[in-house]
């Protein structure tokens, strides 16, 4: 699919007309605004910004692993990059789940001193109820939390993944970020110093 024009779809990766949304895949990368910015900072075609054309190879571009292959139309580009998201949101739900798993740990060990305070204190009852019934429990039916982080890991997180890798595999060659790629080549300011589209 040809690069769409100012008519176009909010998100498409398209051509230099299309607006961006600040919901859309790989817009937080750039702290975008809530307000719809154009997206077509560069003039040139579709072709220059995804890396193809005179203008981009000019000011470099992406590399290779960052050029959308032949063949792959925008639709696709902008539906890995959704995918792509969601797997990075997954991330952040997997190392929210470490926390718990480290700082549940943390307040169980905490419960030995409050125990031993207790003792002193000459609270015995409710200290020997706290180190009964609470020292050592299981945070859900029969799983300590580190259960709980196997089978996230080994269960939903591993197939999320998979699906993920297999899309950009069947799709696009395998090429990671091509969404946030070229949205970097639609906002950055070619020749500015700063604003290079690799390092070195």
């Amino acid at each position: 699919m040809a690069g769409v024009t100012n008519g176009g779809r909010a998100g498409d990766a398209g051509g230099p007309g299309a607006t961006e949304e600040s919901g859309s895949a790989g817009a937080v990368e750039n702290g975008g605004s809530g307000a719809a910015r154009q997206s077509g900072k560069d003039s040139g075609s579709g072709a220059a910004q995804r890396g193809g054309g005179t203008g981009a190879a000019r000011d470099g571009g992406p590399d290779a692993a960052h050029r959308r292959p032949d063949g792959v139309d925008d639709i696709t580009v902008e539906a890995l990059g959704k995918l792509s998201e969601a797997l990075e949101t997954v991330e952040r739900i997997r190392g929210h789940l470490y926390s718990m798993h480290q700082l549940t740990g943390t307040a169980d060990f905490m419960l030995d001193e409050a125990v031993s305070l207790l003792m002193q204190g000459g609270h015995t009852a409710i200290a020997e109820r706290i180190e009964r019934e609470l020292i050592g429990r299981n945070v859900v039916p029969g799983r300590w939390t580190f259960q709980l982080v196997e089978e996230y890991d080994d269960g939903y997180y591993r197939e999320f993944r998979q699906m993920e890798e297999d899309a950009r595999n069947q799709l696009a060659g395998g090429r990671r970020h091509l969404y946030e790629a070229e949205l970097k080549e639609r906002r950055r300011t070619h020749g500015r110093r700063g604003h290079e589209a690799q390092p070195g």
